[in-house]
């Protein structure tokens, strides 16, 4: 194998925080579980139950709305699409009596527009019954469109029964599927996601507040939801943004509104003084120029095709090491993102990345005679060991 050791360069101009010697623990909260990630590179910060079943409440709303993002986004559902509003979706269905509420009435028509923000700012319960049934005919099969989504971002311990949130023995997820959802809905519906920043909805001449009170006191965040019912108590999935870094919180079964807005406020607030985003390797950047066998061209640059981004503690970006280890004979024909060796990258003894490294031009197959000239120079670099 071919080894060859960089200084890693991060590409990050505003971070110079002093180095810390050591990170302080994380926050301890009241709430039955808890998480923090960072939504660029995945990385976990902070977790407490993170895989525990609870019952999510209006957070359920947030895979409500994915689904009809993507929907949207697929072209078989328009924001200008009038939905007709059914008795099952009716504002004073019993089944809805005290919960949040978007107040449609049966028999009229309203756009998928409005009761997408109904869904997200006012949190309507009816709104999520309107859209599941006209996207999915009935509640019972939108609820296994939900599922099936759940599954594929890799939410293993969720399963939707409604899309609304109202208690079921068996509508449970957990605190770190919480936030693969946000992520998703972050990365996958920008536009969408927009709305969660929207601080009130008016319908009907009812205007409704958005119950993420974080949006006020802290001009970062810009989503997600909040939920409560007694049995999953106060909740809130949260997004901020700060000089380029974005986190998402979870806080599931808190006490109150205000220990949901102060917890969540407590783990946004450790994860960007503790720690930062940092672009690792830019997209296209050539990490080593390897020798390439029996193709049209002897050199190939290889790297990464997107940037890769870390996690690290705040002022240790300086003392990562990379060591990259190539294949012994790379061969043509090669196509761009042919991996090609791998890449290590660690701190303080640690692996922070371990990734293949691909090639990032294309190489032909040489011609017959270039080729069977290479294969004899390939038996005798392997026979006297050379590189």
């Amino acid at each position: 194998m071919t080894r060859i050791v960089l200084a890693l360069l991060l590409v990050v101009t505003s971070l110079h925080a002093p180095a810390q010697n050591a990170i302080p623990a994380p926050p301890e909260l009241a709430a039955k579980a808890y998480f923090l990630i960072d939504a660029d590179s995945g990385e976990v910060l902070v977790e407490h139950n993170a895989d525990m079943q609870l019952p999510p409440a209006s957070l359920t709303k947030m895979m409500t709305a994915y689904v009809l993002a993507e929907e949207i986004n697929a072209g078989r559902v328009k924001e200008d699409d009038m939905v007709r509003i059914s008795e099952n979706a009716w504002s004073q269905n019993p089944v809805f009596n005290g919960s949040s509420l978007m107040w449609i009435e049966p028999g009229k028509d309203v756009s998928i527009a409005d009761l997408q923000r109904g869904i997200i700012i006012s949190s309507g319960n009816d709104s999520s019954v309107a859209v599941a049934e006209h996207i999915a005919g009935s509640e019972a099969v939108f609820a296994e469109m939900m599922n099936t989504n759940a599954e594929r971002l890799g939410m293993t311990n969720t399963y939707y029964v409604n899309s609304h949130g109202l208690p079921d023995p068996a509508h449970l997820t957990t605190a770190r599927d919480l936030a693969t959802l946000a992520r998703a809905m972050i990365n996958d519906h920008p536009r969408q996601y927009a709305i969660y920043k929207e601080l009130e909805f008016t319908y009907n001449n009812i205007r409704q507040y958005n119950r993420n009170t974080l949006l006020l006191q802290d001009p970062s965040v810009d989503g997600l939801k909040t939920g409560h019912t007694k049995e999953a108590g106060y909740c809130l999935v949260a997004s901020a943004e700060r000089k380029g870094m974005r986190l998402i919180s979870v806080v599931m079964g808190t006490a109150s509104t205000k220990a949901r807005k102060n917890d969540t406020a407590a783990l946004l607030n450790y994860g960007f003084r503790f720690y930062q985003t940092a672009t690792a390797f830019a997209a296209m950047t050539e990490l080593a120029k390897p020798r390439v066998w029996k193709g049209q061209q002897d050199y190939v640059p290889v790297g990464f095709v997107e940037k890769v981004v870390l996690t690290l503690p705040r002022g240790k970006h300086d003392e990562l090491e990379t060591d990259v280890v190539l294949n012994a004979q790379i061969e043509a024909p090669l196509a761009v993102g042919d991996p090609v060796g791998t890449v290590s990258v660690t701190l303080d003894g640690e692996t922070r990345l371990q990734a293949p490294v691909v090639a990032l031009e294309a190489v032909e197959q040489a011609g017959f005679f270039a080729r069977l000239w290479d294969s004899v120079l390939m038996f005798f670099a392997k026979l006297f060991g050379a590189r």
